[in-house]
């Protein structure tokens, strides 16, 4: 049995084929990175305000890795592979992680925030290139996926924020 035997049938292209799965290979990896990132602050926060912190970032780790299933398999269903390990996504991943034994509560979110501004970024890029290859499911998916992510900056944001000038 070939490569060609096992991949999913689709119209897309041989290169939408080969270009978007690799795209959401990428955005996966960061998606994940994301995830353990905020589940590390999740578990490592403290301070005055934990109860709330620690409630909201478990709330949007639960969210972000709901993701994690549809991206791959997207990919899987126009013909592509998927991550296979964590080696995988520590080599594809974009957004930097954070071992640090200490973090101020304030620097989490303002880290988060960055992250999933980053995140954005990148799923705008992978939907740009969904529509120059027509993939209008997976450009589908994207859009709610970025305005979730978009909402997530916008409750860190305004739980960073110390006063109405800030």
């Amino acid at each position: 049995m070939t490569k060609a035997d096992i991949q999913t049938p689709t119209d897309l292209g041989a290169n939408a084929n080969r270009d978007i799965p690799a795209a959401l290979r990428a955005l996966l990896a960061d998606v994940f990175a994301l995830y353990l990132k905020t589940k590390n602050f999740h578990w490592h926060v403290s301070g005055r305000h934990f109860r709330d912190y620690h409630l909201m970032l478990d709330e949007q780790a639960g969210q972000i890795f709901a993701m994690t299933d549809d991206i791959a398999e997207r990919a899987r269903k126009i013909g592509g592979t998927t991550l296979r390990s964590i080696g995988q996504i520590a080599r594809e991943q974009r957004l930097l992680d954070n071992d640090a034994d200490y973090v101020d509560p304030q620097d989490m979110l303002a880290e988060l925030r960055s992250d999933n501004q980053q995140l954005t970024r990148e799923m705008r890029r992978v939907h740009e290139l969904c529509d120059e290859y027509g993939d209008v499911a997976t450009a589908s998916l994207l859009e709610n996926w970025i305005d979730e992510t978009e909402r997530r900056i916008w409750f860190l944001y305004e739980t960073g924020r110390s006063g109405p000038n800030s």
